[in-house]
């Protein structure tokens, strides 16, 4: 075949010339070429030699300033640009038809214009990053050029009476106008800038987030092209493959993104709003509408170009044949195969990019939303009335969920709003195109979906009412194991392991009825989504065929009726998720109205006035004026009084205060004073309005009448920083330093100081990492004293001249608060000349004291100094008296006994800490190799981008070994027979075109079909059973072994395991192996079995197309392994970056009168922002990955549409294909573009959720506690212990075999129905003594033999059962006080009322509506520490054995109920028993116990 420019035809007039040059076409069409020779012959030396001299003056990180006026408009312009070259391309080669020739000029010029049009974007691209803007003159001579000499032709064209007809014309007329433009674009930008012609260019600064190399979420700043494609996210996911993501690694947010600018843009939208009273909605639709209306935008643009893929198909399909003439028609040219599947290949990949854009758009609105939000509620809490916390109005957990949940329902509505607007012009033209192609009968198929999808709302409604249920069941179980571990030790003292253990499974099995339900409408949901479009084609097609014998039944309109019915099954299966999600939101948006709208806390100092402290002339102006203010009311003797004496920091006159407006006054009749630089002691009896009267002070109550008045104590503000530790001390979830310090500069000489007045050094060192130990979220990993004791020194350490101090020996023994008293309010305090103001029940106290307030039931009793009060209330002062000679009897008895052994003691405790920490270390080392290294990241990174295959097949053995093959055949049979029904699709409809007759019988194809498509929809109902089913049995089965296993594990395990760890395997862990993997397993397979058949259809229809498909799956595997990497870290990313966020709500909430006091409002909105910031652009960078991995799988998938496309042309052109065999495969190789990306999110998402299985595995390895014993039961005598001897010989106990011993060599002999007590200072193995008894600790060497009985030999739960213990630390359950107190169910009513009497609690519990069955609340809340302690008592009398061990059971109980009630009573009940006492030093009075 001749190649010749101009074509090489003996009789060709191409090179004629006779009227003019210019009248010649082909000259025409050659000087067309010059501008783009030029263009190339320029840029290509300057494009290789590189940019690195021409750099910009200002450092900009990652070459993305784009600067240029125009940009993106230029971009659009090079786009199509390029699309319209490819049809000229296209046209060329068609119009050329099949001849001797190849007329080189129809499209040699149009190819190079593309390759022109290419490097003109790459050249401009270079010189906009690199600031070079001299050389855009080439540009501007090229779009001249271009510009001219597409003219000409398109002038000659008129000249010669070619017009819009012809498709050359209108082709030429388009790249006309884009020349045009991008010459008025160039124009433009030099114009502007003063750029290439001016001497001096306008200055231009960048961004200054690209001068700040800490932003790295690019996508706002990259070209159009990297926005569409997410290319800036390649060298990120390359990084992410060799090194794990943490928050250095993706840096920070763009300004614009950030949670205080779309918190600004928040505000200003609600202000605007609040002028014209408008809703929420419409603040929120002001604030966020325009990248929403963009969104949606993009969403429809992809929805009306995705019918390109059924029109295409069917034109494909009908037209396999080329022509060929000089010049063609529009009509013309898309008749040409192969023009179609260039076409359908182009908008595939539009299609797909605008639906990514679509959806990233609408994401990052929704994260930028929800920061916004976040921090409009934060800023609230900020400014929240203390009475909606404290009376129950508003609850820390309704805030948390309104952050939590709320916040996200937000988000996610933002996310599938743009589906409200494109779901209806998607049905619309879907239904009216399948009209178009099958008639009336499309019709009926489109009815059938349409009737379909109520009972598809109904199925969502019925699933998400089951999510609740679930729920429920969940938070049920969960606050039942959540209390078992937590009582754990408790319940292996008393061998109650199995009480609880039934409860928790019986909770269990009413959650697993639950998911039965959520799995029955979970698997109907998936069976309708896949069997619907079955259906309908089914009735459809009958219908068509039987019904409408004259209509057309071909290949092209079966298969591109198909695809059509695919497309309108997504938005109506999408209907009732777009609906809940809006039925959510309108719900969110009402809560969220609720909360901003309710009360704030008032400024009371608004209206006081302000008292001046500066030298001493001021401050006794300040005194006179507060006295003259005084005169009002009071006498002037106190006046005098108040002016020689007192320097006056605070004062309340006339002041009456309440908790809730409607409620009565808590405070009433209040006038005090505070001096100022002195020690001011508010005592009183419980519940007469101490802490009140703080909070009052300091704002936080709601006044009713009267004035609070403030010195100028800092800063001339009304009232400064007070350092204030509350009566329940709140604590971060930080370190201990951090605690301590409380944002506040470290002083290293100031820390020790505080440390060592609160005495912590010796619980420092006890601690696993010191100081630097993380404490856990509301401190649940300290005790009461020492939480108290950090709670002091964060305020002893902070530098604010007033301190209030609220009953800050609540939880301390005597020696450590006299400790405190001396070392830190007194010396550090006191002598710094700093206002103290301490609430304390302390009265021996009450000597150091400067001034002192006396309060009863919300009134000031008295207030003066001690001597004041001495003379003036004498009744008074000889009761406190009483009880103060009282306290120092106690405290003398301390100190005595303590003095000479405290710093041995403290020294042999540090020294314990060590070995345990030691210990501690080794264990965790132990715990990171042999618990599959699950938490620990950087140990694992050689194994980053493997699959866990083996948590995979743990899950799947755990199924059985008839279901595991019931799911595997199910799946392979419902995608056989999806192939056979779109294959005999294909015979029926190529044998009717083929035969082309009016007696084409359909009957027999269409039993067939029947029995198939029947067939397909019962397998389809078969496969979502077997799945859901396949999880139900594996959560069962997983749930019981972890439970079983953890309520057996030794208590060891317990005290080196965390406990939010082990609770997180039941509740984070086992909710993904509930409702997250099955459908997560459903997806994946469908989507790879989808995949995979398609491949295969694909490549038997044309086995050309596995010549292609090597590449193709090369590069796919290489997206996914590198995606998959990217993505789990990411994902962990975004749950790690929302805890803290989370937690520092909470921790807001629960110490919202704290920060106030302090005034470190601002500090803490800071640290908002941060959480919120770094939880956003985590979830951003995890949306751009997704977005990055479906961007390329799609454009995969359309690169196999066009190859499949192609190769099945070329096929049914040479091989006599037939036209049916082409629909199939182009309508599967669809299908893979659609599934593609779905199979890799999947394999994703499966990798991360298998870490759930993983973990849970890792705790079935826990080694189970020995309950088996060397004695049977008949060896036991059935009374035993009926005596009570203890014999202990050569006893030595060890925590763990690699510890020191605890004890060493005890041997003792008790004697039947002696009370021993044991003393001992903290650390010395009081507890440890105890503990053997119950063999809950290592006896290495040595034995108890009681009642001469080895108790080595004994099965533990026989033991156990047999001996009694009160411990340390009262612990109750939720439930009934009977519960409490008999689990068993083993006592009388009268038995119990016996031990509640003797426990002194029969009048407390006879008062609670019920009784015996009055509800105790979790953990025992609703009873003070005192009571609970006592209920503990009487849960050990009413077991009555014979021996009775009490480990510090004095602890939480008043004097007065020690000694003259409650023990006598307890302890004299049963003379015959045993008595072993623990008690520390502080409790000696109450454990030296004599033997009756």
């Amino acid at each position: 075949m001749a190649l010749a420019f101009c074509g090489d035809e003996g009789n060709s007039t191409a090179y004629n010339v006779d009227h003019g040059v210019l009248n010649n076409g082909c000259f025409v069409d050659a000087l067309n070429v010059v501008p783009h020779v030029f263009l190339l012959f320029i840029t290509f030396p300057i494009l290789f030699i590189g940019w690195g001299s021409q750099s910009s003056k200002v450092h900009i990180h990652h070459s993305t300033w784009l600067h240029f006026p125009g940009h993106n408009l230029r971009w659009i312009l090079t786009f199509i640009l390029l699309f319209v070259l490819v049809c000229e391309i296209a046209e060329g080669i068609v119009s050329d038809g099949v001849s001797e020739s190849r007329h080189l000029h129809l499209y040699m010029p149009a190819g190079m214009a593309f390759l022109a049009a290419i490097t003109s974007v790459v050249y401009y691209h270079n010189i906009e990053t690199s600031n070079f803007p001299k050389l855009l003159i080439a540009l501007l001579f090229y779009w001249t050029l271009a510009f001219i000499t597409k003219t000409i032709k398109f002038v000659k064209f008129c000249d010669n009476g070619v017009g819009f007809s012809q498709l050359r014309f209108c082709l030429t007329g388009l790249l006309v106008i884009l020349y045009g433009m991008l010459l008025a674009v160039e124009i433009n930008v030099i114009r502007v800038r003063r750029y290439v012609f001016f001497k001096t260019p306008k200055e231009v600064k960048p961004p200054e987030d690209l001068q700040d190399l800490g932003v790295r979420f690019l996508q706002p700043f990259v070209n159009l092209l990297s926005k569409g494609t997410y290319w800036w996210m390649n060298t990120f996911i390359k990084t992410a493959h060799k090194k794990p993501i943490d928050l250095k690694t993706i840096g920070k947010l763009p300004i614009a993104m950030r949670a205080l600018t779309n918190y600004i843009r928040l505000n200003e939208a609600f202000e605007a709003q609040k002028v014209c009273k408008a809703s929420i909605w419409r603040a929120l639709c002001c604030a966020f509408g325009r990248p929403l209306l963009l969104s949606s935008t993009f969403r429809i643009l992809a929805d009306l170009l995705g019918f390109a893929g059924p029109l295409c198909i069917s034109g494909i399909v009908h037209n396999t044949k080329i022509i060929g003439v000089f010049f063609i028609s529009s009509q013309e040219f898309l008749s040409n195969a192969y023009v179609l599947a260039v076409l359908l290949f182009f908008a595939l990949l539009l299609q797909r990019t605008f639906l990514q854009a679509s959806y990233y758009v609408a994401i990052e609105t929704g994260i930028n939303l929800r920061g916004a939000i976040q921090t409009k509620i934060y800023n609230k809490i900020m400014q929240l009335s203390t009475s909606n916390m404290s009376m129950g109005e508003m609850t820390a957990g309704q805030i948390c969920n309104l952050v939590a949940i709320d916040t996200n329902q937000l988000m996610w509505f933002f996310f599938l709003c743009p589906n409200l607007w494109a779901m209806p012009v998607q049905i619309i033209v879907g239904v009216l195109l399948l009209y178009y192609l099958l008639g009336i009968s499309a019709l009926i198929g489109a009815a059938v979906i349409i009737v379909l999808a109520p009972v598809q709302y109904f199925v969502a409604t019925k699933l998400s009412q089951a999510q609740r249920s679930t729920l429920e069941y969940s938070n049920e179980r969960l606050k039942k194991t959540n209390e078992m571990l937590r009582g754990i030790k408790l319940l292996k003292l008393y061998a109650w392991e199995h009480i609880f253990h039934s409860s928790v499974e019986e909770t269990r099995q009413k959650e697993m009825t639950s998911l039965k339900s959520f799995a029955l409408y979970t698997s109907i949901s998936i069976f309708m989504n896949a069997a619907i479009p079955i259906a309908a084609v089914l009735i459809t097609f009958v219908v068509h065929a039987h019904l409408t014998r004259k209509a057309d039944f071909s290949p092209s309109v079966a298969f591109a009726s198909i695809s059509l019915f695919h497309i309108l099954v997504s938005p109506l299966f999408l209907l009732s998720s777009v609906v809940r999600s809006t039925v959510k939101a309108l719900v969110s948006v009402q809560k969220l109205s609720e909360f901003l709208s309710s009360e704030e806390i008032g400024e009371e100092h608004d209206k006081s006035s302000e008292l001046r402290s500066g030298d001493n002339h001021s401050k006794y102006q300040a005194v006179v004026s507060n006295c003259l203010i005084c005169r009002k009311k009071k006498s002037a003797l106190k006046l005098v009084f108040c002016f020689l004496f007192l320097s006056t920091l605070a004062q309340i006159t006339n002041g009456f205060f309440t908790w809730t407006p409607e409620g009565p006054p808590a405070l009433s009749n209040i006038d005090i004073r505070i001096p100022q630089g002195q020690l001011t002691m508010i005592v009183g009896q419980v519940g007469c309005g101490k802490s009140s009267l703080l909070l009052a002070i300091l704002g936080e109550m709601q006044k009713i009448s009267g004035n609070i008045f403030w010195s100028r104590c800092t800063r001339k503000r009304k009232r400064g920083s007070v350092a204030y530790a509350s009566q329940k001390p709140w604590l971060l979830n930080a370190t201990v330093e951090e605690n301590i310090t409380f944002e506040s500069p470290f002083n290293k000489q100031r820390y020790k100081a505080v440390i060592d007045a609160c005495s912590l050094q010796p619980d420092i060192d006890i601690l696993p990492h010191g100081d630097q130990t993380q404490i856990g979220e509301r401190g649940i990993n300290l005790s009461g004293g020492q939480r108290q004791r950090i709670s002091v020194a964060r305020a002893l350490y902070q530098q604010t001249n007033v301190v209030f101090l609220d009953d800050p020996f609540s939880a301390l023994d005597i020696h450590l608060s006299d400790h405190l008293m001396q070392e830190g309010i007194l010396k550090m305090l006191r002598e710094d000349k700093r206002t103290i103001v301490l609430v304390t029940h302390k009265l021996q106290y009450l000597p150091h004291a400067d001034w002192i307030i006396a309060m009863k039931d919300g009134n000031i009793q008295r207030e003066g100094t001690l001597k004041d009060i001495q003379k003036s209330e004498t009744e008074l002062f000889e009761h406190w008296k009483t009880l103060m000679n009282r306290q120092d009897q106690e405290l003398e008895k301390t100190i005595i006994e303590s003095k000479t052994v405290l710093e041995r003691t403290n020294l042999r405790r540090t020294m314990y800490s060590r070995e345990a920490l030691l210990k501690d270390d080794e264990e965790d080392e132990e715990e990171v190799t042999e618990s599959d290294d699950e938490d620990n990241l950087s140990s694992v990174l050689h194994q980053r981008a493997k699959m866990p295959w083996s948590a995979c097949g743990k899950y799947l053995s755990a199924a059985g070994i008839l279901l595991l093959p019931l799911l595997v055949l199910s799946q392979l049979l419902k995608h056989t027979i999806m192939v056979a029904i779109d294959y005999c699709l294909a015979l029926w409809t190529s044998d009717k075109t083929d035969q082309n007759n009016k007696d084409f019988n359909h009957s027999r194809y269409s039993k067939v079909f029947s029995i198939l498509c029947c067939l397909g929809i019962v397998l389809c109902l078969v496969t979502s059973i077997a799945v859901e089913w396949t999880g139900l049995k594996v959560t069962k089965k997983l749930h019981s072994s972890l439970l079983n296993k953890i309520i057996l594990a030794p208590m060891r395990f317990f005290e080196t395991t965390p406990l939010g760890s082990i609770l997180n395997r039941f509740s984070a862990d086992c909710n993904t192996i509930d409702q997250h993997i099955p459908a997560t397993l459903e997806c994946l397979s469908r989507s790879t079995l989808l995949c995979v058949s398609a491949l295969a259809v694909i490549s038997y229809v044309t086995p050309m197309f596995l010549i292609a498909l090597v590449p193709l799956a090369i590069m796919c595997y290489f997206i996914q392994k590198y995606f998959r990497v990217a993505s789990r870290d990411l994902q962990q990313l975004d749950d790690s970056t929302q805890l803290p966020l989370l937690s520092h709500f909470s921790e807001t909430v629960e110490g919202l009168t704290t920060i106030r006091a302090f005034r470190y409002e601002a500090k803490f909105r800071q640290k908002l922002l941060e959480y919120t910031d770094s939880n956003n652009i985590a979830s951003l960078f995890l949306t751009a990955a997704n977005r990055w991995l479906e961007v390329r799988m799609e454009y995969i998938g359309a690169c196999v549409v066009l190859i499949a496309a192609v190769t099945s042309i070329t096929s049914c052109l040479y091989n006599e294909l037939s036209s049916g065999l082409v629909g199939l495969g182009l309508t599967y190789a669809l299908m893979v573009s659609n599934y593609l990306n779905w199979m890799v999110r999947n394999l994703a998402d499966m990798e991360i959720q298998l870490g759930a299985v993983k973990r849970i595995n890792g705790l079935l390895k826990t080694e189970a506690e020995n309950y088996e014993g060397l004695l049977s039961s008949s060896q036991i005598p059935q009374n035993w212990p009926d005596r009570g001897e203890i014999q202990i010989q050569n006893l030595s106990v060890r925590y763990d075999s690699n510890l020191k011993p605890v004890l060493k060599h005890v041997n003792a002999h008790i004697s039947p129905g002696q009370k021993i007590g044991i003393c001992g200072r903290t650390g010395s193995g009081k507890s440890s003594f105890s503990l053997a008894f119950f063999r809950m600790v290592d006896t290495f060497e040595g034995r108890i033999i009681i009642d001469g009985i080895d108790i080595a030999k004994l099965p533990l739960q026989t033991l156990r059962s047999r001996l009694s213990i009160i411990l340390q630390d009262p612990i109750l359950f939720s439930g009934t006080i009977r519960f409490n107190l008999d689990p068993e169910k083993k006592c009388t009513d009268s038995m119990l009322w016996e031990a509640l009497e003797i426990a002194q609690l029969k009048h407390v519990v006879k008062a609670l509506p019920g009784g015996l069955d009055a509800i105790v609340t979790e953990g025992g809340e609703n009873f003070s520490q005192g009571q609970r302690q006592l209920f503990c008592l009487a849960r050990a009398f009413v077991r009555k054995t014979s021996i009775f061990i009490m480990d510090e059971a004095t602890a939480s109980i008043d004097m007065a109920t020690v000694s003259l009630e409650c023990f006598p009573s307890l302890l004299g009940h049963s003379r015959a028993c045993s008595r072993v006492k623990n008690t520390s030093q502080r409790h000696l009075c109450a454990g030296s116990l004599a033997a009756p």
